[in-house]
This record gives structure tokens, C-alpha cells and sequence, in this order.
């Protein structure tokens, strides 16, 4: 329990990632505000939220619009006093090898996948500061952040940003008592990534380039991010963690290695 009495707000909620995190922040005692364009998705991950025993808000919420993000974040003030916790996971794909993607395919990622996440971050710790009472921001990155992509270029260029702007949160919320840290998932498996498992050949060579040998679950990356969040990790900011299985130490890109669709961790 050791986010008893802590309020969460957790963008991209309604699966994936973003549903198991809000589950492990209310086992860990926490109440949620969730985000997303699926609204059908929200509902769902906010019945796990109250069978947990927790509270759940969920409302919808487009990552790119300034005005949806201080909705839900007053939403959230306002149902229950004060908003401690923001993590920015919000993601969508849409990608194209480097030489054939065009500028409005680039574009979209990038303002769901780096905007969105400043636009999160400023949108929450805005609230913070004005509550006077600290708080956490966990970006989400991932593996790609360090590594290139022949097929989902917009995608890795996001993800290495997010690294950027977290450590650029950091240093500048630090004085107002928020830390900001960021995860970067490896390959995990959830719906994004079902392109990939659903070419068994593929989905081979990435486990047998894990030392773990083996994809992630949504849960891993829930633990990691109820950690960062946690008092656990009290003398963290700027940092990233990356549950990967050892994929980043084993990394070698091969012609051909990479899957035919948009589809990355």
C-alpha cells in the first residue's frame, strides 16, 4: 500500500501498459483518474480500479489538446482534492519505412507520442505546484529512445525525446518538491504489439536477442512505474528505467530485422 491516499492520473488507461498500471496503483492504494479516447476502454480498467477497492474517474481525453488535459487533470482535483501522481502514457501508431513516410504520418506520432507527454507534464505539474504538496511524473519512453528504426522513425525520434523533456522536467520541477522519471519498455506484450507476435519468425529473433528470452508483461512495467511513483524512490529524478529483459545489451540490428508494419514496444 504505499501509494495509500495518493491521486493518479494515467493517460492511454483504457489497456495495455496504461491498464495495468492504473490496476497496480490501486492495489498499491491509490485512486485514478484515467484518460483516453476509448471510452469503452476506460470503463473497463475502471472496474478493475473499484474491484481493487479504490476510486476511478475516467474520462475522455485527447493527449494533443491542451484543453482535454486540464479537464482531466481538474476533474481529478476536483472529485478528490488534489492530484499527486501524473504518468504519461498515452500512445497510438501509425509509421512507414523512413523513405516513404510523409510529413502528416511523422506529425502524428509525434504529437501524440512528444507533445502529448509535455503537454501531460506541464498540464499536471501546473496542479502540483498550485496544491504546494510535491509530486511524481513518470513519462513513458521505450527501448527505441536508444536504438534506430527503418520502419517506425517518428516513433524512435518520440521516444528519445521524452527521455530529453524528462530530464528537462526534472531539473526544473525539482524545486517544487516533483520528480520526474520516464520507463522505457522493451517489448511488451499488449495490443500494440500484436502485429509483431503475430509473426512467429520475428517475434523469435527479439526473444532470442533477450537474455531473458522472452517478452514483457504489462505488469512488469506496472511494478517498475508503482516504484518510481512510490517513496521507494524518493532520491530519483531524471532517470530512466528500461524493463526490457536485456534486449539493450544484446542489440544487433540485422537488413530485414525489423517487422514489416508500424508496430514497436
Amino acid at each position: 500500500m504505499r501509494l495509500q491516499g495518493k491521486v493518479a492520473v494515467v493517460t492511454g488507461a483504457a489497456s495495455g501498459n496504461g491498464r495495468a498500471i492504473a490496476a497496480r496503483f490501486a492495489a498499491e492504494g491509490a485512486d485514478l483518474v484515467l484518460g483516453d479516447l476509448d471510452v469503452d476502454g476506460l470503463d473497463a480498467t475502471s472496474e478493475l480500479v473499484v474491484d481493487a477497492g479504490r476510486a476511478a474517474l475516467g474520462q475522455r481525453c485527447d493527449v494533443t489538446r491542451v484543453d482535454d488535459l486540464s479537464a482531466l487533470v481538474s476533474a481529478g482535483a476536483e472529485r478528490f482534492g488534489h492530484v499527486d501522481v501524473m504518468v504519461a502514457n498515452a500512445g497510438i501508431t501509425d509509421s512507414a519505412p523512413f523513405l516513404e513516410m510523409d510529413e502528416a504520418t511523422w506529425r502524428s506520432v509525434l504529437d501524440v507520442y512528444l507533445t502529448g507527454v509535455f503537454l501531460s507534464d506541464q498540464t499536471a505539474a501546473r496542479q502540483m505546484v498550485a496544491q504546494g504538496r510535491g509530486g511524481v511524473i513518470v513519462n513513458i519512453a521505450s527501448i527505441m529512445a536508444r536504438l534506430g528504426s527503418e520502419t517506425a522513425s517518428n516513433y524512435a525520434a518520440s521516444k528519445a525525446g521524452v527521455e530529453s523533456v524528462t530530464r528537462s522536467a526534472a531539473v526544473a520541477l525539482a524545486p517544487h518538491g516533483i520528480r520526474v522519471n520516464a520507463i522505457g519498455p522493451g517489448y511488451i506484450v499488449t495490443p500494440m504489439t500484436q502485429q509483431i507476435r503475430d509473426e512467429p519468425a520475428f517475434a523469435d529473433s527479439l526473444t532470442a536477442r533477450t537474455p531473458l528470452a522472452r517478452m514483457g508483461t504489462p505488469e512488469e512495467v506496472a511494478a517498475v512505474a508503482a516504484f518510481l511513483v512510490s517513496d521507494d524512490a524518493s532520491f530519483m529524478t531524471g532517470q530512466c528505467l528500461f524493463p526490457d529483459g536485456g534486449f539493450l545489451l544484446n542489440w544487433a540490428p540485422r537488413p530485414g530485422s525489423e517487422p514489416s508494419g508500424p508496430d514497436q514496444p
